[in-house]
């Protein structure tokens, strides 16, 4: 599977966070977490998944752990399984991020 300009399917949404997936394996998930200025994704964890960010387009605020910094586009995140972690859009325009778990959700 190729999949070409993966920003272009973001869905946003102005009442929450809005989500598209890419792409779903046995052992791996692609999505799009699609932020309007404002919104975020509140602190959370995933006890059996690593879960990685790569910011497509905007700027943001992430967190992994005690660790925040602000993100932009070209920058990734890891959080480990067990590990508390957010995204937040910081910033003036629409932020695009891509979210890629192993295991995917409910398989692990």
């Amino acid at each position: 599977m190729i999949i070409k300009n993966a920003a272009s399917l973001a869905q946003f949404a102005s009442e929450k966070m809005g989500k598209a997936t890419i792409a779903a394996g046995d052992y791996l998930y692609a999505g799009l977490n699609c932020f309007e200025p404002g919104q975020e994704h509140k602190a959370h964890v995933h006890a059996d998944q690593d879960k990685l960010y790569v910011v497509l387009e905007g700027a943001g605020e992430a967190t992994v752990g005690e660790e925040t910094a602000a993100v932009t586009a070209g920058d990734v995140v890891l959080a480990r399984a067990g590990v508390m972690h957010s995204m937040r859009n910081s910033g003036p325009a629409r932020l695009t991020v891509m979210v890629v778990f192993g295991p995917p959700p409910g398989k692990g």
